[in-house]
C-alpha cells in the first residue's frame, strides 16, 4: 500500500464473516473494496507499530467501518502525530484517531474462528508487535525475508530487535510462515538458515 509499499493484510473468518485489517498504511478504498467483495465485517484495525506507512489509513478506515483501533501503548503517541512524520518524507497522511484499546504481550484478539496472540517484539520501534495464529505470524517491520527492520529511527535499537526475533519469532517453529511489513513472505526456518543477520557473527545494521 502507498508509495513506501507497506504490506496490508486482511484476515477474515469464513464462517462468521468477521475480520481484522493489519497495517492499513494507505489506499483505504482498495481495502474497503476487498472487504465488500468478500462480504466481511471489519471488527479490528491492528497496527503492528506506529510508523505512518503502516498506519496512514487508520482514520479513513475507522470512519468508514467503525472498527476498533488497536496498538501497543509504547507506539500509541506516534500515530497521533503521523502527519508531521510523513511530511518529513515529502508525503501526506492524516493523523490517526487515538486507539480504542491497547494490546500487549499475551493478549488474544478473537474474531469468529480466528484468534491472534500478541507478541511484543520491539527493536524497530518500542511498541512493535507480532501477531501469531495457526502456523502463521505477522511481524510488521521486525523481520523481512533475508533482512530485518531498520533500527536507526527514533526508538529503534539493533540489539533489542535481534533479541525479539531470536526469543519470540524463532521459537514458533521452522514451518511457521512469516508475513512481513514489506516484501515477500518467508518462513521461520528460512530466516534461521539464510538471514545474514542471524548467522554466526551476523551483520550489524548501519
Amino acid at each position: 500500500m502507498g508509495p513506501i509499499q507497506a504490506n496490508c493484510y486482511i484476515l477474515g473468518c469464513e464462517r462468521t464473516k468477521l475480520s481484522a485489517v493489519i497495517d492499513p498504511g494507505d489506499e483505504v478504498d482498495r481495502i474497503l473494496t476487498s472487504l465488500a467483495r468478500d462480504e466481511l465485517r471489519l471488527l479490528y484495525i491492528i497496527n503492528t507499530h506506529g510508523h505512518f506507512d503502516h498506519t496512514g489509513g487508520n482514520k479513513a478506515l475507522k470512519e468508514a467501518t467503525g472498527a476498533e483501533l488497536l496498538i501497543h501503548p509504547a507506539d500509541a503517541a506516534r500515530i497521533l502525530n503521523q502527519a508531521a512524520s510523513a511530511a518529513s518524507w515529502g508525503l501526506r497522511v492524516e493523523n490517526s484517531p487515538p486507539p480504542d484499546r491497547y494490546i500487549e504481550e499475551g493478549d488474544i484478539i478473537t474474531f469468529g474462528d480466528i484468534s491472534l496472540k500478541v507478541l511484543h517484539t520491539p527493536g524497530h520501534s518500542p511498541g512493535g508487535i507480532s501477531l501469531v495464529t495457526d502456523k502463521v505470524v505477522f511481524v510488521g517491520d521486525t523481520l523481512f525475508a533475508g533482512s530485518i527492520g531498520r533500527t536507526d529511527f527514533p526508538g529503534g535499537d539493533y540489539e533489542t530487535l535481534i533479541r525479539s526475533v531470536r526469543t519470540k519469532i524463532f521459537p514458533l517453529g521452522d514451518e511457521v510462515v512469516v508475513y512481513p511489513g514489506h516484501g515477500p513472505q518467508t518462513t521461520v526456518g528460512d530466516e534461521k538458515r539464510h538471514n545474514p543477520f542471524f548467522a554466526e557473527g551476523g551483520m550489524k545494521w548501519i
